[in-house]
């Protein structure tokens, strides 16, 4: 074993105010004395393979303003979900060589003290190892409940998904197929429309950066209103979808992308439909349902293992691709699941 080696590092260089740049990420160089977990740690030494870019930890770039989970420290590398490969375990329940996937750092190598939502990747599922940040990772399984234990899906219901060829918004649009329901995605460029009409196969889809008034996009797509709407923006896709939901509709809110950066959010002007149509309007973590992340797994492992869903990744390749990476996914450059590539082996 190498007694000492390097280590690149994605570092925050201080706190955000407004839409972040990618000079407020810095990449540094380290060196490690050792390739060990110190003893007594119950620490693991791991070599990131693979890292996800998720709009959620934009908000950990600022500093706490009640958010759900607590900010990055300046001066010290940012922390995501990864796969990563065991190099030295001080905890019996991992062994060198294991592949692991769960909170990591942005470096080439890390200490992971805390390590109680750490999964071991079961070699046994077959399936690429960075699809465990997307397809079966933090995203789709966030996709999974959302749309199964906030939406209450009925066959033959209408479904609107937007930011739809994202991590979260594609398996949203393919699992409500699956379901017997009828799937409009909107994106932000023809490139992504195509996408989803024609290689996630959903019903239609569109750019809503074509559209000057998106109530009425809407009330063309669904002209008998909307039954359930998968909510990844916020602003004005949601105003407009307040205004053409069905009776009895639900809405889950699971993120506000088009808000991100500003220093004064857009209000809601619709949320009286929320009373005259009986609508459900739900915003919820997929740490809730932690419970049902088996059956997740086992779901949607059949179903890609039958070829009934498609997952699509960009991925950059390096270390040094992550700022830039990042900084396109908040302003929607990514087309599928944003990953950084540290190394394959």
């Amino acid at each position: 074993m190498m007694a000492t080696a390097t280590n690149k590092q994605v570092v925050l260089k201080g706190y955000v105010d407004g839409t972040p740049k990618e000079t407020d990420l810095e990449l540094k160089q380290s060196i490690l004395s050792s390739l060990t977990a110190p003893e007594g740690s119950s620490a693991l030494l791991v070599k990131n393979l693979f890292l996800s870019c998720d709009p959620y930890m934009f908000r950990r770039m600022r500093q706490f303003y009640g958010s759900y989970i607590p900010p990055f420290v300046p001066g010290q590398p940012i922390e995501g979900f990864g796969v990563a490969r065991v190099i030295d375990s001080d905890d019996p329940e991992f062994k060198p060589g294991d592949l692991i996937s769960g909170t990591t750092r942005w470096e080439e190598y890390s200490l992971i003290r805390k390590h109680e939502q750490l999964r071991k990747i079961d070699p046994q599922l077959d399936v690429p190892l960075s699809y465990h940040l997307g397809l079966l990772g933090m995203p789709g399984f966030t996709a999974h409940a959302g749309f199964y234990e906030v939406c209450s899906p009925k066959k033959g219901e209408t479904v609107l998904v937007s930011a739809a060829s994202g991590a979260v918004g594609q398996l949203v649009g393919q699992l409500a197929r699956l379901h017997g329901c009828y799937v409009v995605g909107s994106a932000g460029s023809s490139k992504k429309v195509d996408l989803l009409k024609n290689k996630l196969k959903f019903d239609e889809a569109f750019n809503y950066k074509d559209e000057p008034d998106l109530n009425a996009a809407l009330k063309r797509y669904f002209p008998q209103g909307i039954d359930i709407y998968f909510d990844n923006v916020g602003g004005e896709m949601l105003d407009a979808a307040l205004l053409n939901m069905r009776m009895n509709g639900r809405i889950a809110v699971c993120g506000m992308v088009s808000q991100h950066g500003h220093s004064d959010p857009r209000g809601i002007h619709n949320l009286y439909n929320l009373i005259s149509k009986r609508v459900k309007m739900q915003g919820f973590l997929q740490s809730d349902y932690l419970n049902l992340f088996p059956k997740f797994v086992d779901h949607v492992v059949d179903h890609y293992r039958k070829g009934n869903i498609t997952y699509i990744e960009d991925l950059s390749e390096g270390l040094e691709s992550a700022p830039a990476a990042f900084i396109g996914l908040l302003s929607g450059k990514n087309v599928g699941k944003q990953v950084i590539c540290v190394a394959r082996e």
